[in-house]
Protein backbone atom coordinates (compact mmCIF):
# COMPACT_ATOMS: atom_id res chain seq x y z
CA UNK A 1 0.00 0.00 0.00
CA UNK A 2 2.79 2.43 0.89
CA UNK A 3 4.41 2.00 -2.51
CA UNK A 4 1.57 3.87 -4.22
CA UNK A 5 2.37 6.93 -2.10
CA UNK A 6 6.07 6.93 -2.94
CA UNK A 7 7.05 10.49 -3.94
CA UNK A 8 3.41 11.65 -3.74
CA UNK A 9 2.79 15.08 -2.27
CA UNK A 10 0.32 14.85 0.60
CA UNK A 11 -1.54 17.61 2.43
CA UNK A 12 -3.28 16.69 5.68
CA UNK A 13 -5.59 19.26 7.24
CA UNK A 14 -5.88 18.73 10.97
CA UNK A 15 -2.54 17.00 10.52
CA UNK A 16 -1.46 17.26 14.16
CA UNK A 17 -4.74 15.79 15.35
CA UNK A 18 -5.63 12.21 16.14
CA UNK A 19 -6.28 10.57 12.77
CA UNK A 20 -4.41 13.09 10.63
CA UNK A 21 -1.17 12.45 12.51
CA UNK A 22 -1.73 8.68 12.29
CA UNK A 23 -1.90 8.98 8.50
CA UNK A 24 1.29 11.05 8.56
CA UNK A 25 3.03 8.49 10.74
CA UNK A 26 2.11 5.70 8.32
CA UNK A 27 3.43 7.61 5.30
CA UNK A 28 6.47 9.24 6.93
CA UNK A 29 9.62 8.61 4.94
CA UNK A 30 7.58 7.55 1.91
CA UNK A 31 5.67 10.64 0.78
CA UNK A 32 6.26 14.39 0.86
CA UNK A 33 3.91 15.40 3.70
CA UNK A 34 2.63 18.80 4.82
CA UNK A 35 0.56 18.97 8.00
CA UNK A 36 -1.79 21.90 8.45
CA UNK A 37 -3.12 22.52 11.94
CA UNK A 38 -4.29 25.53 13.93
CA UNK A 39 -3.20 23.99 17.26
CA UNK A 40 -6.23 25.61 18.89
CA UNK A 41 -6.22 23.86 22.30
CA UNK A 42 -9.84 22.67 22.15
CA UNK A 43 -9.48 20.91 18.80
CA UNK A 44 -7.04 18.08 19.47
CA UNK A 45 -3.87 19.04 17.60
CA UNK A 46 -0.79 18.00 19.56
CA UNK A 47 2.88 18.04 18.60
CA UNK A 48 3.31 14.86 20.67
CA UNK A 49 1.43 13.05 17.90
CA UNK A 50 4.38 13.37 15.52
CA UNK A 51 7.14 12.58 17.99
CA UNK A 52 9.81 10.63 16.15
CA UNK A 53 8.78 11.77 12.65
CA UNK A 54 9.33 15.52 13.08
CA UNK A 55 12.06 15.54 10.44
CA UNK A 56 9.97 13.62 7.92
CA UNK A 57 7.04 16.05 7.72
CA UNK A 58 6.56 19.78 7.28
CA UNK A 59 4.21 21.69 9.57
CA UNK A 60 2.19 24.76 8.67
CA UNK A 61 0.42 26.34 11.64
CA UNK A 62 -2.65 27.68 9.94
CA UNK A 63 -6.42 27.60 10.27
CA UNK A 64 -8.57 26.04 7.56
CA UNK A 65 -10.85 29.05 7.98
CA UNK A 66 -8.07 31.17 6.44
CA UNK A 67 -8.93 30.98 2.76
CA UNK A 68 -5.76 32.81 1.73
CA UNK A 69 -3.57 30.16 3.37
CA UNK A 70 -5.53 27.33 1.83
CA UNK A 71 -5.17 28.78 -1.66
CA UNK A 72 -1.42 28.45 -1.25
CA UNK A 73 -1.36 25.13 0.59
CA UNK A 74 -3.49 23.11 -1.85
CA UNK A 75 -1.24 23.88 -4.80
CA UNK A 76 0.95 21.14 -6.24
CA UNK A 77 -0.28 18.34 -3.96
CA UNK A 78 -1.55 14.97 -5.16
CA UNK A 79 -3.78 13.95 -2.24
CA UNK A 80 -5.55 16.00 0.42
CA UNK A 81 -6.69 14.15 3.52
CA UNK A 82 -9.23 16.63 4.81
CA UNK A 83 -9.39 15.79 8.51
CA UNK A 84 -9.81 19.25 10.04
CA UNK A 85 -13.05 19.74 11.93
CA UNK A 86 -14.77 20.62 15.15
CA UNK A 87 -15.76 17.28 16.70
CA UNK A 88 -17.54 18.14 19.95
CA UNK A 89 -21.29 17.69 19.76
CA UNK A 90 -21.86 19.68 22.96
CA UNK A 91 -19.62 22.53 21.77
CA UNK A 92 -21.59 22.67 18.54
CA UNK A 93 -24.76 23.28 20.54
CA UNK A 94 -23.26 25.95 22.79
CA UNK A 95 -21.27 27.68 20.01
CA UNK A 96 -23.03 26.84 16.74
CA UNK A 97 -21.45 29.61 14.68
CA UNK A 98 -17.90 28.36 15.24
CA UNK A 99 -19.00 24.86 14.29
CA UNK A 100 -20.62 26.31 11.15
CA UNK A 101 -17.42 28.16 10.23
CA UNK A 102 -15.15 25.13 10.64
CA UNK A 103 -17.33 22.22 9.50
CA UNK A 104 -19.20 23.93 6.67
CA UNK A 105 -17.86 27.30 5.49
CA UNK A 106 -14.18 26.31 5.76
CA UNK A 107 -14.87 23.10 3.82
CA UNK A 108 -16.36 25.13 1.01
CA UNK A 109 -13.30 27.40 1.03
CA UNK A 110 -10.97 24.39 0.78
CA UNK A 111 -12.89 23.02 -2.18
CA UNK A 112 -12.94 26.40 -3.91
CA UNK A 113 -9.17 26.59 -3.48
CA UNK A 114 -8.83 23.12 -5.00
CA UNK A 115 -11.15 24.01 -7.88
CA UNK A 116 -9.18 27.13 -8.80
CA UNK A 117 -5.61 26.12 -7.96
CA UNK A 118 -5.33 22.32 -8.09
CA UNK A 119 -8.36 20.58 -9.62
CA UNK A 120 -6.34 17.40 -10.20
CA UNK A 121 -5.92 16.74 -6.47
CA UNK A 122 -7.75 13.86 -4.82
CA UNK A 123 -9.64 14.94 -1.67
CA UNK A 124 -10.71 12.48 1.05
CA UNK A 125 -13.15 13.96 3.57
CA UNK A 126 -13.53 12.68 7.13
CA UNK A 127 -17.25 12.64 7.94
CA UNK A 128 -19.16 11.03 10.81
CA UNK A 129 -21.87 8.49 11.59
CA UNK A 130 -23.45 11.21 13.76
CA UNK A 131 -25.26 12.67 10.77
CA UNK A 132 -27.52 9.60 10.57
CA UNK A 133 -29.11 10.54 13.90
CA UNK A 134 -31.18 7.90 15.68
CA UNK A 135 -31.18 4.83 13.43
CA UNK A 136 -34.36 3.45 11.87
CA UNK A 137 -32.64 0.07 11.51
CA UNK A 138 -29.38 -1.66 12.37
CA UNK A 139 -26.75 -2.03 11.09
CA UNK A 140 -26.87 1.38 9.39
CA UNK A 141 -25.86 1.40 5.73
CA UNK A 142 -25.14 4.35 3.43
CA UNK A 143 -28.75 4.38 2.18
CA UNK A 144 -30.10 5.27 5.63
CA UNK A 145 -31.81 8.65 5.82
CA UNK A 146 -29.65 11.58 6.98
CA UNK A 147 -31.25 13.00 10.12
CA UNK A 148 -28.76 14.88 12.33
CA UNK A 149 -29.76 15.57 15.91
CA UNK A 150 -27.22 18.27 16.69
CA UNK A 151 -25.52 21.24 15.02
CA UNK A 152 -22.32 19.26 14.48
CA UNK A 153 -24.15 16.61 12.47
CA UNK A 154 -25.88 19.21 10.29
CA UNK A 155 -22.65 21.02 9.50
CA UNK A 156 -20.71 17.81 8.85
CA UNK A 157 -23.48 16.78 6.46
CA UNK A 158 -23.11 20.11 4.66
CA UNK A 159 -19.33 19.66 4.44
CA UNK A 160 -19.86 16.18 3.07
CA UNK A 161 -22.28 17.29 0.41
CA UNK A 162 -19.98 20.12 -0.68
CA UNK A 163 -17.34 17.49 -1.41
CA UNK A 164 -19.77 15.34 -3.39
CA UNK A 165 -21.15 18.33 -5.29
CA UNK A 166 -17.68 19.48 -6.33
CA UNK A 167 -17.11 16.03 -7.79
CA UNK A 168 -20.42 16.00 -9.64
CA UNK A 169 -20.20 19.54 -11.00
CA UNK A 170 -16.48 20.27 -11.29
CA UNK A 171 -14.99 16.80 -11.59
CA UNK A 172 -12.90 17.06 -8.43
CA UNK A 173 -11.86 13.58 -7.26
CA UNK A 174 -13.53 13.53 -3.84
CA UNK A 175 -14.53 10.72 -1.52
CA UNK A 176 -16.27 10.64 1.87
CA UNK A 177 -15.64 8.32 4.79
CA UNK A 178 -18.26 8.24 7.54
CA UNK A 179 -16.38 7.25 10.65
CA UNK A 180 -17.83 5.46 13.63
CA UNK A 181 -16.17 5.62 17.08
CA UNK A 182 -12.41 5.76 16.46
CA UNK A 183 -9.93 5.15 19.26
CA UNK A 184 -6.21 4.61 19.71
CA UNK A 185 -2.92 6.40 20.36
CA UNK A 186 -3.14 10.14 19.75
CA UNK A 187 -6.81 10.62 20.60
CA UNK A 188 -7.83 13.38 22.96
CA UNK A 189 -7.90 12.28 26.62
CA UNK A 190 -8.00 15.68 28.29
CA UNK A 191 -11.80 15.84 27.98
CA UNK A 192 -14.67 14.26 26.03
CA UNK A 193 -14.60 16.69 23.10
CA UNK A 194 -13.39 13.96 20.76
CA UNK A 195 -14.49 10.69 22.35
CA UNK A 196 -15.68 9.49 25.74
CA UNK A 197 -13.24 6.58 25.47
CA UNK A 198 -10.39 9.02 26.03
CA UNK A 199 -11.77 10.08 29.41
CA UNK A 200 -12.27 6.44 30.40
CA UNK A 201 -8.65 5.65 29.59
CA UNK A 202 -7.37 8.69 31.43
CA UNK A 203 -9.32 7.80 34.58
CA UNK A 204 -8.14 4.20 34.36
CA UNK A 205 -4.48 5.15 34.09
CA UNK A 206 -4.78 7.73 36.87
CA UNK A 207 -6.30 5.08 39.12
CA UNK A 208 -9.75 6.62 39.44
CA UNK A 209 -13.19 5.31 38.57
CA UNK A 210 -14.68 6.18 35.19
CA UNK A 211 -18.38 6.74 34.57
CA UNK A 212 -20.53 4.68 32.20
CA UNK A 213 -23.67 6.59 31.28
CA UNK A 214 -26.59 4.23 30.76
CA UNK A 215 -24.59 1.20 29.69
CA UNK A 216 -27.06 -0.60 27.43
CA UNK A 217 -26.34 1.44 24.29
CA UNK A 218 -24.75 -0.62 21.52
CA UNK A 219 -21.76 0.76 19.60
CA UNK A 220 -19.02 -0.27 17.21
CA UNK A 221 -15.41 0.90 17.40
CA UNK A 222 -12.49 1.11 15.00
CA UNK A 223 -8.85 1.23 16.02
CA UNK A 224 -7.05 4.12 14.34
CA UNK A 225 -4.77 1.75 12.40
CA UNK A 226 -7.80 0.32 10.60
CA UNK A 227 -9.13 3.81 9.91
CA UNK A 228 -5.80 4.83 8.38
CA UNK A 229 -6.00 1.77 6.12
CA UNK A 230 -9.38 3.00 4.87
CA UNK A 231 -8.11 6.51 4.12
CA UNK A 232 -5.11 5.20 2.21
CA UNK A 233 -7.28 2.82 0.16
CA UNK A 234 -9.71 5.58 -0.80
CA UNK A 235 -6.80 7.76 -1.93
CA UNK A 236 -5.36 4.96 -4.07
CA UNK A 237 -8.43 3.49 -5.73
CA UNK A 238 -10.29 5.17 -8.60
CA UNK A 239 -13.39 3.18 -7.62
CA UNK A 240 -13.61 5.34 -4.49
CA UNK A 241 -14.05 8.63 -6.36
CA UNK A 242 -17.45 10.19 -5.79
CA UNK A 243 -18.44 7.58 -3.21
CA UNK A 244 -19.57 7.60 0.42
CA UNK A 245 -18.35 4.77 2.62
CA UNK A 246 -19.29 3.76 6.14
CA UNK A 247 -16.58 2.43 8.40
CA UNK A 248 -17.55 0.07 11.20
CA UNK A 249 -16.83 -3.17 12.99
CA UNK A 250 -18.35 -6.61 13.30
CA UNK A 251 -17.61 -6.41 17.04
CA UNK A 252 -20.73 -4.74 18.41
CA UNK A 253 -20.59 -4.08 22.13
CA UNK A 254 -22.66 -2.31 24.76
CA UNK A 255 -21.06 0.55 26.67
CA UNK A 256 -21.08 -1.69 29.73
CA UNK A 257 -19.39 -4.41 27.71
CA UNK A 258 -16.83 -1.90 26.45
CA UNK A 259 -16.04 -0.88 30.03
CA UNK A 260 -15.44 -4.52 30.91
CA UNK A 261 -13.17 -4.98 27.87
CA UNK A 262 -11.18 -1.90 28.89
CA UNK A 263 -10.65 -3.18 32.42
CA UNK A 264 -9.67 -6.58 31.01
CA UNK A 265 -7.16 -4.89 28.68
CA UNK A 266 -5.75 -3.16 31.76
CA UNK A 267 -4.92 -6.56 33.27
CA UNK A 268 -8.10 -6.58 35.29
CA UNK A 269 -7.27 -3.34 37.09
CA UNK A 270 -9.82 -0.54 37.26
CA UNK A 271 -13.33 0.28 38.39
CA UNK A 272 -16.26 2.03 36.79
CA UNK A 273 -19.62 3.36 37.93
CA UNK A 274 -22.96 3.10 36.12
CA UNK A 275 -24.62 6.52 36.03
CA UNK A 276 -27.84 7.97 34.74
CA UNK A 277 -27.43 9.61 31.33
CA UNK A 278 -27.10 13.42 31.89
CA UNK A 279 -30.18 15.19 30.59
CA UNK A 280 -28.25 17.60 28.36
CA UNK A 281 -26.48 14.65 26.71
CA UNK A 282 -29.61 12.53 26.44
CA UNK A 283 -31.17 15.08 24.11
CA UNK A 284 -28.50 14.46 21.48
CA UNK A 285 -27.80 10.78 22.15
CA UNK A 286 -28.50 8.49 19.19
CA UNK A 287 -29.26 5.36 21.18
CA UNK A 288 -28.00 2.10 19.67
CA UNK A 289 -25.76 2.47 16.65
CA UNK A 290 -23.48 0.27 14.60
CA UNK A 291 -22.54 0.47 10.94
CA UNK A 292 -22.94 -1.74 7.93
CA UNK A 293 -19.53 -1.50 6.21
CA UNK A 294 -20.34 -4.00 3.45
CA UNK A 295 -19.98 -1.39 0.70
CA UNK A 296 -16.36 -0.43 1.42
CA UNK A 297 -15.49 -4.10 1.90
CA UNK A 298 -16.97 -4.95 -1.49
CA UNK A 299 -15.53 -2.01 -3.43
CA UNK A 300 -12.13 -1.55 -1.76
CA UNK A 301 -11.60 -4.76 0.20
CA UNK A 302 -11.38 -2.91 3.52
CA UNK A 303 -12.21 -4.74 6.71
CA UNK A 304 -11.07 -3.98 10.27
CA UNK A 305 -8.17 -6.13 11.48
CA UNK A 306 -7.51 -4.92 15.03
CA UNK A 307 -9.71 -6.61 17.64
CA UNK A 308 -11.26 -4.48 20.36
CA UNK A 309 -9.27 -6.11 23.17
CA UNK A 310 -5.95 -5.81 21.30
CA UNK A 311 -6.67 -2.24 20.29
CA UNK A 312 -7.50 -1.24 23.85
CA UNK A 313 -4.30 -2.89 25.11
CA UNK A 314 -2.21 -0.95 22.61
CA UNK A 315 -3.97 2.29 23.53
CA UNK A 316 -3.52 1.80 27.26
CA UNK A 317 0.15 0.99 26.80
CA UNK A 318 0.65 4.16 24.76
CA UNK A 319 -1.00 6.45 27.30
CA UNK A 320 0.72 4.67 30.14
CA UNK A 321 3.97 5.97 28.64
CA UNK A 322 2.79 9.30 27.23
CA UNK A 323 -0.16 10.59 29.29
CA UNK A 324 1.69 13.74 30.38
CA UNK A 325 1.94 15.01 26.82
CA UNK A 326 -1.86 14.95 26.44
CA UNK A 327 -3.03 16.72 29.59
Amino acid sequence: MKQWFSDKRILITGGLGFIGSAIARRLAGVADIVLVDSLIPEYGGNLANIQGIENEVRINISDVRDSHSMRYLVQNVDVIFNMAGQTSHMDSMSDPYTDLDINARAQLSILEAVRHYNPAARVIFASTRQLYGKPDYLPVDEKHVIRPIDINGINKAAGEWYHLLYHQVYGISTCVLRLTNTYGPGMRVKDARQTFVGIWIRRLIEGGAFEVWGGDQLRDFNHVDDVVDAFLLTAMEDHAIGQIFNLGSAEVVSLLGLAEVLVQANRGKGVFEIKEFPSERKKIDIGNYYSDFTFISKILGWTPRVSLIDGMRKTLEYYGRNMGAYL
